[in-house]
C-alpha cells in the first residue's frame, strides 16, 4: 500500500475510534486515541500545525476534568479537518510552496555567482534546482522519478507540458552536464543566464 493511503487508511482508523469513546473505559480509550491522533497529525503537517494544537488543548480539558463531550468534540473536529486538507492536496500545495521558495533562493545564489564571473558552479546550481523541480512535478504526476532526461521524456508524454518545453529542458540539461563534467566550453555565460531564467520561469508556472 502506497503511503498516501496508508496515511488516509491511519485517519480513518481513528475517526473511528472516536466513536468508541464514551462510557466504561472512556478515560483510556481517549487517552490511547488522542495520542495516536497528535502523533499521526505530527507526522503529516509536523508540529506546530493548528491540528495538533486543537487536540493538545482538547487532552489538557480531558486531563483536567475528565472525559467531557466538548473536548472529544474539538479533538474529532480538529482530526477531521486535518483528514480532509490531507485529501485534498492542502499539504501538497503548501510543500510545493515551499520549495518554490527554496528553489528561488538558490536559483539567488547562481545569479550572484554568474554576475562574480563564476558562470560554472552557477549552471549547476540552476541544473540542481531544474531536476529537483521535474522530482516535484513526477510526484504530482505519478511518475517515478529517475534520471533527469527519463524525468523530461516521461513528463512530456504525460502533457505536463509541451514539446517545446522538452526540448529546451533537454538543452539545459546538456549544459549541466557539461558543467558537471569540467566542459566548460560548451556554453556560454549568456546562456547560463538564459538557463537561470527559464528555469525560475519553468517553476513559476509548472510547480
Amino acid at each position: 500500500m502506497k503511503r498516501d493511503a496508508l496515511i488516509s487508511k491511519r485517519f480513518d482508523d481513528l475517526l473511528e475510534l472516536r466513536k468508541r469513546i464514551g462510557g466504561d473505559g472512556a478515560y483510556e480509550i481517549f487517552g490511547e486515541w488522542i495520542a495516536a491522533s497528535m502523533a499521526l497529525v505530527e507526522r503529516v503537517f509536523g508540529n506546530e500545525s493548528p491540528y495538533r494544537t486543537h487536540l493538545e488543548d482538547a487532552y489538557k480539558i480531558v486531563k483536567t476534568h475528565g472525559v467531557v463531550t466538548s473536548a472529544i468534540n474539538k479533538a474529532a473536529g480538529a482530526l477531521k479537518a486535518a483528514s480532509d486538507d490531507y485529501r485534498g492536496g492542502y499539504l501538497f500545495r503548501t510543500r510545493t510552496l515551499l520549495r518554490a521558495e527554496l528553489s528561488e533562493d538558490v536559483l539567488g545564489q547562481a545569479d550572484e555567482l554568474l554576475a562574480s564571473g563564476y558562470k560554472d558552479p552557477a549552471c549547476v546550481l540552476a541544473g540542481v534546482t531544474l531536476e529537483i523541480s521535474l522530482r516535484d512535478l513526477c510526484e504530482r504526476h505519478g511518475i517515478s522519478a529517475g534520471k533527469l532526461d527519463r524525468m523530461n521524456a516521461d513528463l512530456a508524454a504525460k502533457d505536463a507540458y509541451n514539446k517545446g518545453m522538452q526540448k529546451q529542458i533537454t538543452a539545459w540539461a546538456h549544459w549541466r552536464n557539461a558543467a558537471a563534467h569540467g566542459n566548460f566550453d560548451e556554453y556560454s555565460g549568456a546562456e547560463v543566464q538564459e538557463m537561470i531564467n527559464g528555469v525560475r520561469r519553468f517553476v513559476a508556472e509548472y510547480l
